[in-house]
């Protein structure tokens, strides 16, 4: 099961699609940002209009350009993106490229219990035994069914 999972995960295209959407989230709020803090003034100001907030810059009264929200989100995007490149992007790159280059580790061995079960139908199928036998040399019985 965990193969499968690992299989999945390491396709190109789903960690390209999800690294995409975190990223696309990420800059929208980055655009928000730079939307409130500078265009919306911008206007404001262009046309008369007022809004008001205290410790940040005005270069006409009433009129706020707040340029603290927008470094933040501008900061928070470039965190999210060195997080997902450093835990994601990087350590999976690095497996595919072990893979290409044949160093992946070798599949863990089978069982002993595999092993055993495999030596069982191997000396079946040369001894050619019947299949209803099998049940003979385990020393299973079916019920004959009932009518």
């Amino acid at each position: 099961m965990f193969q499968g999972f690992k299989d999945f995960i390491m396709r190109g295209n789903v960690v390209d699609l999800a690294v995409g959407v975190v990223i696309g989230a990420a800059f929208t709020a980055v655009v928000t940002a730079f939307t409130k803090s500078f265009l919306e003034p911008l206007i404001r100001w262009i046309t008369g209009g007022s809004g008001t907030a205290s410790g940040t810059w005005s270069p006409e009264k009433g009129v706020v350009f707040d340029y603290a929200s927008f470094v933040n989100a501008v900061i928070t995007f470039l965190m999210t993106a060195a997080v997902l490149y450093f835990l994601v992007v990087f350590p999976l790159n690095k497996l595919a490229e072990r893979r290409k280059r044949g160093e992946e580790p070798p599949p863990a061995a089978p069982s002993e219990e595999v092993k055993l079960l495999t030596e069982i139908r191997d000396a079946l199928v040369r001894q050619q035994v019947a299949p209803g036998a099998v049940n003979d040399i385990l020393g299973r019985h079916q019920q004959p069914p009932s009518h």
